[in-house]
């Protein structure tokens, strides 16, 4: 049987914690930042963990992280 490809794009994204969490970006900290508060900057920067109905997907999509 072949090796699984990756997906490139989930692989730039997406990466998995020790406990086989899948870790991710926040979104909405590209552009548009000067109507944003400074607070909400600052959560926006922290990464945090994917929902778990989403999780088991992007596990498919990077199987050898």
């Amino acid at each position: 049987m072949p090796k699984m490809k990756t997906k490139s794009g989930a692989k730039k994204r997406f990466s998995l914690t020790a406990t086989g969490k899948v870790k991710r970006r926040r979104a909405y900290h590209r552009h548009i930042l000067t109507k944003k508060a400074m607070n909400r900057k600052r959560n926006l920067r922290e990464g945090t963990i994917a929902h778990e109905a989403d999780a088991a997907n992007i596990r498919a999509m990077i199987p050898y992280a």
